[in-house]
C-alpha cells in the first residue's frame, strides 16, 4: 500500500508551526518555529528542518537540528526562544535564514551552503551607519521576517500589529512602538544584513484600514512573499488571528489589494460561518510544488496556542486568485483517505463541544474536547488522541474512501455512558449508533456507505468523560 499522509502532515509528535515552504532543487522545504509539546512557551525547541521530495510530499524526512538558540551571541546563555523564520537564496548561491527572538527589536541572520544546513550565524540586520535594525528609539517592533529575493535584490517583511494595552509593557521594555499600523518592507544590499532605503508600509493594520479593501481582514503578523505568474503575493495572518488572507500586486514592495482568504484554523472561511475548530493564531504561506499549489498553516493541541501543529492542504488558484481552502483529514494526501488502515483520533479537522468550539484556553480542558497525545514530544510516543469526549462533542474527519468499507472499530477509554453516534455530514443522520459503557476500552459498528469521497463525524450523547485514541475503517 502506497505511504498515507495526513493532517498534520508530520508525524504527530512533531510540533513545527509558522511554517515556510520552499521549493529548492527536487525537494520541498519546511522551515518554522518549533514548538514543544506540554510547552509554556511558543518555539522553546531549536529549529528543525524537514522536507520531502516534491513528486511524493508523503515521504518526510527531518534533517534534525540544524540551528540553536546559543549560536545566536546576542541570545547567550539561550534564554530567548526563536521565533517563525524564513529562508532565501542570496546572490552568493548559500542560504540566509531569518529569524527574530520572542519580542526582542532586532532581526538576525543565519547562514548555510545547504538548505537543510547546519546553520551558521551570520549577523543581525542593521542599517547602513551600523545601528541595529530595531535599534532606533521608538521604531516599530521587527517581527516575524519574512524575505524574499529576485534578480539579485532582497526584500525583507516584519511586522507586529496589535492594538491591545497588553504589548505596551514590551514596547517599553524594548523601547519600540507596538501598534495596529501594519507591517513594513525594506529592500537589503547585497551582504543581505544591510538596509538598502529606509521601510515602508506595506499592508495596512487595524488602525488605518478604513477605505482601503483590507478592512476586517487587516495585517496582524507573519509577513510572506511570493511570486506566481508574474504577480506579487503577500500573504499574512488577518487581526482574526485564525485566518490567512493574501493580497496582490505587480511589485514586492507596494500596491498590494486584497485578495481574500487562504486557511482557517477555525474552519471559517466564509463570511458568516461559526468556528468547527478550536483555533489560535495562525502563520504560513503557499507554494507551487509541481505545478499544484498548497497552503500551510498550523493548528493549536492541548488546550494551549504554544504546542501548534503544520497542517496543509492543497489551494486552487485559477485566475490569479486563490480560493479558500477548507480543512481536512486529508491534507496533502490529495484524495480520500483509504479503508483497511488505522488511523490516529488526532486527525480531526473538526471539533466541538456542547457550546461550539471557540479560542483554545487552558481552561477548555475543563469544559471542551480537545487534542492531546500521550507522552512527550519524541518518536517514542506517537499516540495522538481526543480528551474530554463529553456531551455533545462533535469530531469531524475529511474525507475517506468508504466504497469499500464495511465497518469501524474504535480505541477508546471511557469514563461515561451513552451512545456515540456515527453519521456521513455534519448535520446528518445517524448511520450507526454505539452504546458505550464505563471502563469499555473498544467499540465496533457496522458502516456502509458506498461512497468513495465521505465525510464522517462522532457525536457523544451521555454522562461522563471518554477519550478516542483512533480508529480502524474495516473493509468488507
Amino acid at each position: 500500500m502506497e505511504k498515507i499522509v495526513c493532517n498534520p502532515y508530520l508525524p504527530s509528535w512533531e510540533y513545527v508551526p509558522d511554517g515556510e515552504p520552499h521549493v529548492f532543487g527536487d525537494r520541498l522545504y519546511l522551515f518554522g518555529s518549533h514548538d514543544r509539546f506540554g510547552g509554556r512557551r511558543f518555539c522553546e525547541n531549536d529549529y528543525v528542518v524537514w522536507s520531502a521530495p516534491v513528486d511524493d510530499l508523503s515521504n518526510w524526512t527531518c534533517h534534525g537540528i540544524v540551528y540553536r538558540r546559543e549560536q545566536d551571541p546576542g541570545n547567550i546563555p539561550g534564554k530567548s526562544e526563536m521565533w517563525a523564520p524564513d529562508v532565501t537564496v542570496g546572490p552568493d548561491g548559500r542560504y540566509y535564514l531569518y529569524y527574530g527572538m520572542n519580542f526582542r527589536n532586532r532581526i538576525s541572520v543565519a547562514v548555510a551552503d545547504k538548505p537543510e544546513g547546519p546553520y551558521e550565524f551570520y549577523g543581525e540586520v542593521r542599517y547602513p551607519d551600523g545601528t541595529r535594525y530595531g535599534g532606533k528609539p521608538g521604531e516599530l517592533l521587527r517581527f516575524d521576517p519574512g524575505v524574499f529575493s529576485e534578480d539579485g535584490r532582497t526584500y525583507l517583511y516584519t511586522g507586529f500589529s496589535p492594538t491591545a494595552l497588553m504589548f505596551k509593557a514590551i514596547a517599553k521594555k524594548e523601547n519600540a512602538t507596538i501598534e495596529g499600523t501594519g507591517n513594513q518592507v525594506v529592500e537589503l544590499e547585497p551582504d543581505m544584513l544591510t538596509l538598502k532605503g529606509e521601510p515602508r508600509f506595506l499592508i495596512p493594520g487595524k488602525l488605518n484600514s478604513a477605505g482601503t479593501g483590507f478592512e476586517g481582514h487587516e495585517f496582524y503578523e507573519a509577513s510572506s512573499m511570493r511570486k506566481f505568474d508574474g504577480k506579487y503575493y503577500a500573504i499574512y495572518s488577518s487581526f482574526l488571528s485564525h485566518e490567512l488572507a493574501w493580497a496582490v500586486s505587480d511589485r514586492p514592495d507596494g500596491g498590494f489589494v486584497y485578495g481574500g482568504t487562504l486557511h482557517s484554523n477555525a474552519g471559517i472561511i466564509r463570511e458568516g460561518e461559526t468556528a468547527s475548530c478550536f483555533w489560535g493564531n495562525n502563520h504560513g504561506s503557499v507554494e507551487r510544488v509541481n505545478g499544484s499549489f498548497y497552503v500551510f498553516g498550523h493548528r493549536q493541541t492541548n488546550c494551549n496556542e504554544v504546542s501548534r501543529q503544520g497542517v496543509a492542504e492543497p489551494i486552487r488558484f485559477e485566475n490569479g486568485c486563490f480560493l479558500p481552502a477548507e480543512m481536512t483529514s486529508q491534507g496533502l494526501y490529495g484524495k480520500p483517505l483509504p479503508a483497511g488502515v488505522r488511523y490516529e483520533a488526532g486527525i480531526a479537522c473538526a471539533l466541538m463541544g456542547k457550546r461550539g468550539a471557540c479560542k483554545t484556553t487552558k481552561q477548555s480542558r475543563f469544559f471542551d474536547p480537545y487534542i492531546t497525545q500521550a507522552g512527550r514530544d519524541r518518536e517514542s510516543d506517537p499516540c495522538q488522541y481526543i480528551a474530554n469526549i463529553g456531551n455533545g462533542t462533535l469530531i469531524g474527519y475529511r474525507y475517506f474512501d468508504l466504497s469499500e468499507t464495511r465497518g469501524i472499530g474504535l480505541e477508546l477509554a471511557s469514563k461515561a455512558s451513552g451512545t456515540l453516534e456515527i453519521a456521513f455530514t455534519r448535520d446528518g443522520a445517524a448511520v450507526a449508533e454505539i452504546p458505550i459503557k464505563r471502563g469499555q476500552k473498544a467499540a465496533m459498528a457496522q458502516l456502509s456507505a458506498g461512497s468513495d469521497a465521505s465525510e464522517l463525524w462522532l457525536r457523544f450523547k451521555g454522562h461522563g468523560r471518554l477519550s478516542l485514541f483512533g480508529f480502524t475503517l474495516l473493509k468488507a
